[in-house]
């Protein structure tokens, strides 16, 4: 039998997030092994003298982050954090793939991907923060190339609280672009490695640079709970691009086991991970799942995040946390590259004051709360106007759904048709390097940029495009 802790009441945290911290300490250093049943809500509540409320919320945090399932009629039980079998690496086949156009064109109802609600935007504060700026006379100057160091400081305070990392200050090196720090990760590996593995379908960016700079890359295909470990293993692949949180497109979150196991392969073999957490802020039910870089110390993982989606892809600012071991590598190329600095001094310092002032934090919130009753309201419209006809999957974080359709119609004929019907969607099929013969169609049904009241219309415009 379980036996719980005293939870303070009242305490510094909530009593969900007491009890979830327990759990997953308990899960974590095996003291609840595979297969345990927890018990049920109703008893865990009378054992803790509390409502079922927090027991509830806890263990749907814990279901969210992989570290238990939901049998029905049964109960909640501990996942097994199974380990691998060694085996001979095995050589992939060499990859091509297809990318998107822009399209400027504007759209009565625009579902893309990767754009951004502004409404709450405090341009206001952001204007005086910039003035602030620009009235230091030093800040006209060449700035650190790693980064300013106040604004470095900032993100490594929000990562450790907010995100589960363990860094600081000096592992973090800012970037006006994803290629840019890309690149520089790429002449950093190529000490060490000459192959990224990375997930198919997934995220272009990366595997494309890392290909540019000699890089051999290799498409590693996915089940259901992300990236599956043993393709890892056999490719030969000693460097591993991966989006743990939230996938890209497919939205799976990796459990807790599969992280675990990704970790043993890079310690065991000398492998590097890369962890893109580019919407790792936005979680809508349940707390922000923890980044996989924090779960061991001194972990040999790659942090890759952004400002884009949470303040504005204006600012131009991304940024990498690199492991304690690939500092003498970026030292080196700093100095042999005369580097510069790749971002605006006034954008970096204007954020550090945004982030210390408590704008940031109060930014975020509003943000997560409007995007949540986006995503909620596609949920709800899908639902409604397609019933039967088709599934979505990726809920409860990011900022977009995948969207398949029961339909014969091709995906390129179907993207024409809600073309057709003045709505912005795009095919699944670009995100892949090796695409099976025989899929469904599949969408990226972004929800950021569309005004809340014109998603239903939007759906039934796709609905009715489609399937009449």
């Amino acid at each position: 039998m379980l036996i719980f802790p005293s939870l303070n009441d009242p305490g510094n945290e909530p009593l969900y997030i007491q009890l979830y911290e327990f759990l997953k300490g308990e899960i974590m250093n095996g003291s609840l092994p595979g297969g345990a049943r927890l018990p049920s809500i109703r008893s865990a509540a009378a054992q803790l003298h509390i409502s079922a409320t927090p027991i509830e919320t806890s263990y749907q945090q814990l279901l969210a982050e992989g570290f238990i399932t939901s049998r029905p009629k049964s109960g909640y039980y501990v996942r097994a954090m199974h380990t691998y079998d060694s085996a001979e690496p095995r050589r992939a086949a060499p990859v091509s793939y297809r990318v998107t156009a822009r399209d400027d064109r504007e759209y009565t109802y625009d579902f893309h991907q990767s754009k951004n609600d502004f409404t709450l935007f405090p341009h206001k504060i952001w204007r005086n923060l910039l003035q602030e700026q620009v009235g230091r006379g030093d800040i006209l100057h060449y700035g650190d190339p790693q980064g300013e160091p106040a604004l470095r400081d900032s993100i490594s305070s929000y990562l450790r609280q907010f995100r589960g990392l363990r860094c600081t200050p000096e592992q973090i090196v800012i970037g006006g672009d994803q290629y840019t720090l890309s690149s520089l990760l790429a002449l950093m590996l190529s000490e060490r490695s000459d192959s990224l593995g990375f997930e198919d379908p997934g995220y272009h960016l990366v595997p494309s640079t890392f290909q540019r700079h000699g890089f051999r890359t290799v498409p590693l295909p996915l089940d259901k709970d992300g990236l599956n470990v043993e393709h890892l293993i056999g490719s030969g692949a000693q460097v591993l691009y991966v989006s743990p949180s939230h996938q890209f497109p497919c939205g799976m979150t990796m459990p807790i086991a599969r992280r675990m196991q990704l970790l043993e392969w890079a310690m065991n073999s000398g492998g590097i991970l890369i962890e893109d957490d580019y919407d790792g802020e936005f979680r809508y039910h349940g707390r922000p799942v923890p980044s996989m870089q924090g779960l061991a110390e001194h972990s040999p993982v790659v942090y890759m995040g952004s400002f884009a989606q949470s303040v504005s892809p204006a600012l131009c600012l991304h940024y990498m946390v690199l492991p304690e071991a690939l500092l003498p590598a970026y030292y080196r190329l700093k100095n042999e590259l005369y580097l510069e600095h790749s971002a605006s001094r006034l954008n970096q310092m204007a954020l550090h004051d945004f982030m210390e002032r408590g704008h940031f934090g109060r930014h975020l919130r509003r943000m997560r709360q409007l995007y949540e009753r986006k995503h909620d309201a596609v949920i709800r419209s899908v639902k409604r106007h397609f019933g039967e006809t088709a599934s979505l999957s990726g809920r409860n974080a990011g900022f977009h759904l995948l969207l398949t359709v029961k339909s014969s119609g091709a995906e390129e004929e179907l993207a024409a048709a809600a073309r057709e019907a003045n709505v912005r969607i795009a095919p699944m099929g670009y995100t892949w390097w090796n695409q099976p013969a025989c899929t469904e169609p599949s969408f990226i049904l972004g929800f950021g940029g569309i005004l809340e009241e014109r998603i239903d219309d939007g759906i039934k415009a796709l609905k009715e495009a489609w399937l009449e």
